[in-house]
C-alpha cells in the first residue's frame, strides 16, 4: 500500500496573481519556476512553449451575464459575422454582433436570438457552416425523438425541421456543408420502475440538399442494435454496459462527435460508457466501439488530490487542503468533448476527460463514497498491507474515504469479492486531457495530474481569484476534490504558425488550459487563464470554440468560451510571439 502524498506547490515570489512558469515537455513537471508578471485582466499562467513559440491569452470582451444556463454552446459564423450562443433556461439561441462582444468596454447584450419554444422543451446545442445554422432540440419528455431545425444566419428565417433520436445533444457541420452529425444522447428518465423508458442512443447523419432556394433534409441513422448481441465480449473488453435492463443500444450514450479531417470518419464519445464509437459518415454505420481503459493514479506523474478533509492524518474529520499524490485507485477517462487533427499523416483525437456518474434519475445511482462502499474494509490481495476491515487507515475521511467512485464498474461486477470487500475503486474521469490514435484508440499522451499541480500553483498566490479545486457554484478550498476535480470537460483545437494548439475548458475551477499538440507524443503546457473571481465572473466553461485569424471578426485568432453557470461568453484574443516578435 501506498499513502504518499506530495507536497504542495509552494510560490517563491508573490507579486501578482499572474505567474510565469517554465515547463519541459509534457505530462506533469514537478519543478516549476515560478515568476511574477502583472497582465491586467485575468490570472494567467505561461510558459516559453516549443522551440521559439510563446503562446497567451487576453480576455477582450464578453456578452452579458444570463444567469445559469443562459450560455453553454456557442458557434461562430464567419460569413455573416454572427456568435451563435444556446440560452436553455429560455430556450432560445443568443444571436450576437462579434465585434460587439470583442470591445473591451460594456459586456454585448443579444441583437437578436432564435426561440424553439414551440419545437420542443431545451435547445442543446448550435453549429454553424457558411450562413447556414443548425440547433439542436430536445423534446419533452426528453425520453421521446427531437428535431434539428435549420435557420438562414443573416435574417434567422427557419428553413426546415427534421425528426431526430432522444436528446440530440452536441451537432457539427462536415467539412464540405453537405452533412449534419447529431449525437443523439438517449438518457433514461429512470430505472427499474413501471414508468421508465430507456431509449436507445444513437447517432444521425442529415442530408442536405437544395431543390431551388428550399432546403431538403432527409434523416439516416446509426444505430447500435447490431452490437446488441455482443455485450458479454463488449464488457469483456471494458466497454461499460451497466444500466439495470439495458440492451448495449439503450445503454450507450453518444455524447460528443469530432470528424476526421478527411472526412470519411467520426468519432462519438460514448462517455457513461468510457468508450469511443467509430461512425462511417457515408453509410451512416457504426463500425466499431473503442474502450478507453483506466488510469492508474498509483503512477508518479498522475496522482490526485481525492479529499476535501486533508488536513489531518488518518482522520474522519478535518479541513481541507491541498494534497496532490499517488493512490491505488483508477481513474475511469469518461471523456465529453473530443477533438481530431491531422499529423505524422494520421488523425489523432484529443479528449476532454471529464467523467460523469449515473446519478440524476430515479430507480439508480451508481455514486458513491470510498468509506461508504468499502464498509467491509479492502480486499488484502489487491491492496497490500490492507487490514481487510473497515479500520484501514486508506479508508479514513483524510485519505480515501471521500472519494466518489462507481459501484457499479461494469455489468454485475460491483467492484468487491465475495466477501464483500472491495478489490477495485474506479472513479470519475482522469483530471485530465488525453491524446488518442484514430486507428485503433491507443493513448499516446496524458496530462497526468498538470491540471491540479498548475492551478495549485496559481490559487496559493496571495490575492488569486479562485480556490484550489473550488466549484463552479462556489469558491470554498478543496470542494472537488473527492468529485472529478477540476473537471476537464471542452476542447478545441486550432492551428497557428504550423502548430496545433489545444485549448482545454475546465469545468469547475474555470479557465482554459493550452497545450501545443503538434507532436501528439510530446504535447506541452503553454499557458493558462481564468477570468472568474472568487464566485463571480465567467463560471463553468461548457463550450469553447477556436476561430482562426483568417476568419476572425478582428483578423486575429480567437478563442470563444461560453460559461453555463454565470450565462456569459468571454472572448480570448490569442496572441502567439516567435522569436521575439508577435503572431496574431
Amino acid at each position: 500500500m501506498r499513502l504518499t502524498p506530495l507536497v504542495p506547490l509552494t510560490l517563491a515570489s508573490l507579486v501578482a496573481t499572474t505567474l510565469l512558469v517554465t515547463a519541459c515537455g509534457g505530462g506533469a513537471d514537478d519543478s516549476l519556476d515560478l515568476e511574477a508578471g502583472t497582465p491586467p485582466n485575468a490570472t494567467t499562467l505561461d510558459t516559453a512553449g516549443a522551440g521559439t513559440f510563446s503562446l497567451t491569452l487576453q480576455k477582450i470582451g464578453s456578452t452579458v451575464a444570463g444567469g445559469l444556463a443562459a450560455a453553454e454552446i456557442n458557434a461562430y459564423d464567419a460569413r455573416t459575422g454572427r456568435l451563435f450562443v444556446t440560452d436553455g433556461a429560455n430556450a432560445r439561441v443568443n444571436v450576437f454582433d462579434p465585434r460587439g462582444v470583442t470591445d473591451l468596454g460594456v459586456p454585448a447584450s443579444p441583437a437578436a436570438f432564435i426561440s424553439i419554444a414551440d419545437l420542443g422543451a431545451t435547445v442543446n446545442s448550435v453549429a454553424v457552416h457558411d450562413g447556414l445554422v443548425a440547433v439542436a432540440v430536445e423534446a419533452a419528455p426528453k425520453t421521446a425523438p427531437g428535431v434539428v431545425a435549420f435557420y438562414r444566419a443573416d435574417t434567422l428565417e427557419r428553413l426546415a425541421v427534421v425528426t431526430v433520436g432522444a436528446q440530440p445533444d452536441m451537432l457539427v457541420f462536415t467539412r464540405d456543408g453537405r452533412r449534419v452529425l447529431v449525437a443523439n444522447e438517449g438518457e433514461p428518465d429512470s430505472y427499474g420502475l413501471p414508468t421508465s423508458v430507456d431509449p436507445e442512443g444513437s447517432v444521425s447523419v442529415i442530408d442536405l440538399h437544395v431543390r431551388g432556394s428550399t432546403l431538403i433534409p432527409t434523416v439516416r441513422t446509426a444505430d447500435f442494435r447490431g452490437f446488441n448481441g455482443q455485450i458479454d465480449a463488449l464488457r469483456a473488453r471494458g466497454v461499460r454496459i451497466y444500466g439495470p435492463g439495458a440492451t448495449v443500444a439503450q445503454d450507450l450514450e453518444p455524447e460528443y462527435i469530432a470528424l476526421d479531417p478527411d472526412g470519411r470518419l467520426a468519432y462519438v464519445t460514448l462517455q457513461e460508457n468510457n468508450a469511443v464509437a467509430t461512425v462511417d459518415i457515408a453509410r451512416a454505420k457504426v463500425l466499431a466501439i473503442q474502450p478507453l481503459g483506466l488510469k492508474d493514479h498509483n503512477l508518479p506523474g498522475q496522482g490526485l488530490d481525492p479529499s476535501d478533509e486533508d488536513g489531518g492524518t488518518d482522520t474522519n474529520s478535518g479541513t481541507p487542503a491541498v494534497k496532490i499524490g499517488n493512490w491505488p485507485v483508477l481513474g475511469l477517462y469518461l471523456p465529453d468533448a473530443m477533438a481530431a487533427y491531422k499529423a505524422r499523416g494520421q488523425t489523432w483525437l484529443v479528449t476532454a476527460n471529464e467523467g460523469d456518474a449515473r446519478a440524476d434519475w430515479p430507480g439508480f445511482n451508481e455514486e458513491v463514497r470510498i468509506r461508504a462502499h468499502c464498509d467491509k474494509g479492502l480486499d488484502p490481495t489487491v491492496f497490500p498491507g490492507a487490514t481487510g476491515d473497515a479500520t484501514d487507515r486508506l479508508l479514513r475521511d483524510s485519505n480515501l474515504g471521500r472519494l466518489r467512485v462507481t459501484l457499479a464498474p461494469n455489468g454485475n461486477d460491483n467492484g468487491k469479492n465475495a466477501a464483500g470487500q472491495c478489490n477495485k475503486l474506479l472513479t470519475y474521469g482522469s483530471r485530465s486531457f488525453s491524446i488518442w490514435r484514430a486507428a485503433d484508440m491507443k493513448r499516446v499522451f496524458d496530462s497526468g495530474e498538470d491540471f491540479e499541480r498548475l492551478t495549485a500553483a496559481i490559487a496559493e498566490a496571495v490575492g488569486a481569484p479562485f480556490k484550489f479545486n473550488s466549484g463552479h457554484d462556489n469558491d470554498t478550498l478543496d470542494s472537488r476534490s473527492p468529485a472529478k476535480g477540476p473537471e476537464p470537460e471542452a476542447v478545441a483545437v486550432g492551428e497557428i504558425g504550423g502548430r496545433t494548439y489545444a485549448f482545454i475548458g475546465l469545468e469547475r475551477v474555470g479557465g482554459i488550459m493550452v497545450y501545443d499538440v503538434t507532436d501528439p507524443f510530446n504535447a506541452r503546457f503553454e499557458t493558462y487563464i481564468n477570468t472568474r473571481n472568487g464566485a463571480t465572473g465567467d463560471l463553468g466553461p461548457e463550450g469553447v470554440t477556436f476561430v482562426p485569424a483568417g476568419r476572425s471578426p478582428i483578423g486575429k485568432a480567437l478563442v470563444i468560451v461560453s460559461h453555463e453557470v454565470s450565462g456569459t461568453t468571454a472572448v480570448y484574443e490569442v496572441k502567439v510571439s516567435r522569436g521575439g516578435s508577435s503572431q496574431r
